[in-house]
């Protein structure tokens, strides 16, 4: 299945991990770029020492394009891209800040650039400088989230730019993969769905949330201050959204969630630990390896692309 995104990454399928952070570590990104697709590391909240071994892990696991994400708000972004230029790899994804800076020093390295948008403007403003692909994340999406829904930002942002564009937010399955294909994209972004793989080390009791969770069961936190974040209910988000509604200061709330991205996947506590997770939970039926995950993704996408041309008789 080739695509602009897969030519300009060299890979087999246009697929890429979402990074999720505590969750996306060398292991999950080999393995999906493994299965075909392109991996990505994950260096939010992560010491820059975690970083280059986890990279240095990769390349032990995978002979084929893996990426890492950098968080732009984090006080070590500097020293993170220091260690990603020094070890070069294939691609990054940018988000959380102002990506601009980093390109040239970045494509110098011969690094592929691909920042994470959330609307027109700053779609066509990473294109003019130079991004090689664009990821437009919509607020079906698990973890950090904007306000416009993945189908409005296809629509909008697809006809503006000419560079790859990667669809991402309620992907979870070959007939989204097809729809974003039949809307222009080059590919799609996916995390929640790999999340619930056996390759990811995150604790079980997280990606048995997943797997069980319903369709209604995402909330968002932090909508009211401008910090949107989405993930599964718990006792944790009930709390937080109770103490929201009663005008809880923010910094009471902060103290509140300060931790949980960590303290779900990484030490199980799936009630006071937050499980960020994007809205297409029900397609997520159990944990398998993440070859299986992408071979059932590309042949459903194959049969939906397919059955979708009795419509042009």
């Amino acid at each position: 299945m080739e695509t602009k995104l897969t030519r300009l990454l060299n890979i087999k399928y246009p697929i890429i991990q979402g990074a999720m952070a505590w969750v996306s570590d060398a292991k999950l990104a080999a393995a999906v770029s493994e299965a075909g697709g392109a991996g990505t590391i994950a260096t939010g909240g992560r010491e820059s020492s975690w970083v280059e071994e986890q990279i240095r892990l990769a390349k032990t696991l995978t002979d084929k394009p893996f990426g890492v994400n950098i968080m732009l708000m984090a006080e070590n972004k500097d020293e993170i891209v220091d260690i990603i230029c020094n070890e070069k790899v294939s691609y990054v994804t940018l988000g959380a800040g102002n990506p601009v800076p980093y390109f040239e020093r970045l494509h110098n390295e011969g690094i592929k650039v691909v920042p994470v948008v959330p609307n027109v403007k700053l779609a066509k403003r990473v294109a003019d400088k130079g991004a090689d692909a664009i990821v437009i994340e919509g607020s079906e999406a698990g973890g950090h989230i904007g306000s416009i829904s993945s189908l409005s930002l296809m629509t909008q942002v697809i006809p503006e730019v000419d560079i790859p564009v990667i669809a991402a937010g309620g992907f979870a399955d070959g007939r989204g993969l097809a729809a974003a294909l039949v809307m222009g994209a080059s590919g799609v972004q996916m995390g929640t769905r790999f999340y619930a793989s056996q390759e990811c080390t995150a604790h079980l009791d997280a990606k048995v949330k997943i797997v069980n969770a319903k369709d209604t069961d995402t909330v968002v936190t932090g909508a009211l201050h401008g910090h949107s974040v989405r993930g599964i209910r718990n006792a944790m988000t009930d709390k937080y959204l109770d103490m929201e509604k009663a005008g809880a200061k923010e910094d009471e709330l902060l103290k509140l969630v300060v931790g949980t991205s960590r303290t779900a996947p990484q030490e199980g506590d799936i009630e006071w630990g937050m499980v960020q997770a994007g809205q297409s939970l029900t397609a997520i039926k159990n944990i398998k390896p993440c070859s299986e995950i992408v071979d059932d993704i590309i042949t459903e996408a194959r049969k939906a692309i397919t059955n979708a041309q009795i419509y042009l008789r």
